[in-house]
């Protein structure tokens, strides 16, 4: 198992914001040494003859070529239909 001490603990429960009892510092420290152990089994693999796994499904992105459609309203005739509009754009309220 990895070395992990309860000053580790403490330290990683304080970056997270966590107030942790003496108990939880236990716990966490031999699941964080659990944790750490197991990663440690995974680096003593060799991959080094094993080619990166980027996608696994087969799918990839299909991309459309973007084309103009005219659908025979123009954009003065679509902000007509606006309340309020400054620029050729809608205006509205602010959101925040």
């Amino acid at each position: 198992m990895a070395d992990i001490s309860i000053d580790d603990v403490k330290k990683v429960a304080r970056l997270s914001g966590l107030q942790l009892s003496d108990a939880e510092l236990k716990k966490y420290k031999a699941q964080f040494a659990e944790i750490l152990g197991y990663i440690d089994r995974l680096e003593a693999v060799d991959t080094k003859d094993i080619e990166p796994t980027y996608q696994v499904t087969g799918l990839h992105n299909v991309m459309r070529d973007d084309e103009i459609i005219d659908y025979g309203v123009t954009q003065a005739e679509l902000l007509q239909n606006a309340p309020d509009t400054d620029g050729g754009q809608i205006k509205v309220k602010r959101v925040l």
